[in-house]
C-alpha cells in the first residue's frame, strides 16, 4: 500500500489510489474509484466507484464525489461542495430501472480549478482549467478557462490567474501583478502566453 488512510476510513482494496495520497477520518473510497498521486481526501468524504480524481487533488471535508464526476490534476474543492450526476432524480424511478426517463450526466472539472465552500455543481457541465468558483455559487453551465464565477446561478465577474489572483485585461493582454504570468484574450477565450 503506497497511500495512507486513517483507521476510521473505509477504503476498498479494489480502488486505484496513487502514491502519497492521504485519506482522513470517516471517509469512504468505493471499489473502482480512481484517485491520483499526492491527493488529500479530507474527513467525511465519499469517492464513488465511478469517480476519477487526478494528481494533487485536495478535497476538504464533507464532500461526495459521485459516479461520472472527474476532477483534473490540482483541483481544490472547498468544504461541503455538492456535486450532482442526475439532472432529474426521482426516488420512485431510479435511472438504472427506468432509462426512458433520462440518464446520469458527467461533470468534468479541469486542471487547477478551485471550488469554494458550499458551492453546488450541477451535472452535465465542464469547468475549464484554472477557473475559480466562489463560495456558495451554483454552477449550472460550462465555465471557461480562467473564469471567476460567483452567485446563484453563477455568473462570470472576471478572470483569474493560475496562481489564484484576479487579472484585468487591457487591449486583450494582461500580466498577473503577483506571479507575472502573461495572458491573451481572443473572443473571450483566455490563454497563457508561454
Amino acid at each position: 500500500m503506497n497511500h495512507w488512510s486513517h483507521k476510521t476510513a473505509e477504503v476498498s482494496s479494489q480502488a486505484k489510489i496513487g502514491a502519497g495520497t492521504k485519506i482522513w477520518h470517516n471517509s469512504q473510497v468505493m471499489a473502482n474509484a480512481q484517485i491520483g498521486k499526492n491527493c488529500i481526501i479530507g474527513h467525511n468524504c465519499l469517492i464513488s466507484s465511478g469517480a476519477k480524481l487526478g494528481n494533487g487533488v485536495k478535497l476538504e471535508s464533507n464532500i461526495d464525489v459521485w459516479d461520472l464526476v472527474t476532477l483534473g490534476d490540482y483541483v481544490f474543492v472547498g468544504p461541503s461542495v455538492v456535486f450532482t450526476n442526475d439532472p432529474n432524480p426521482r426516488a420512485k424511478y431510479p435511472k438504472k430501472d427506468y432509462p426512458q426517463y433520462g440518464k446520469w450526466l458527467p461533470t468534468l472539472v479541469k486542471e487547477g480549478t478551485s471550488i469554494g465552500a458550499n458551492a453546488t455543481i450541477i451535472c452535465g457541465i465542464t469547468i475549464g482549467k484554472n477557473a475559480f468558483i466562489g463560495a456558495g455559487s451554483v454552477v449550472n453551465k460550462n465555465v471557461p478557462d480562467y473564469a471567476l464565477m460567483v452567485g446563484v446561478p453563477a455568473k462570470q465577474i472576471g478572470w483569474i490567474c493560475e496562481c489564484g489572483n484576479k487579472i484585468e485585461f487591457n487591449a486583450n493582454k494582461t500580466e498577473c501583478p503577483i506571479c507575472k504570468r502573461k495572458y491573451i484574450k481572443e473572443n473571450d477565450v483566455v490563454k497563457e502566453i508561454k
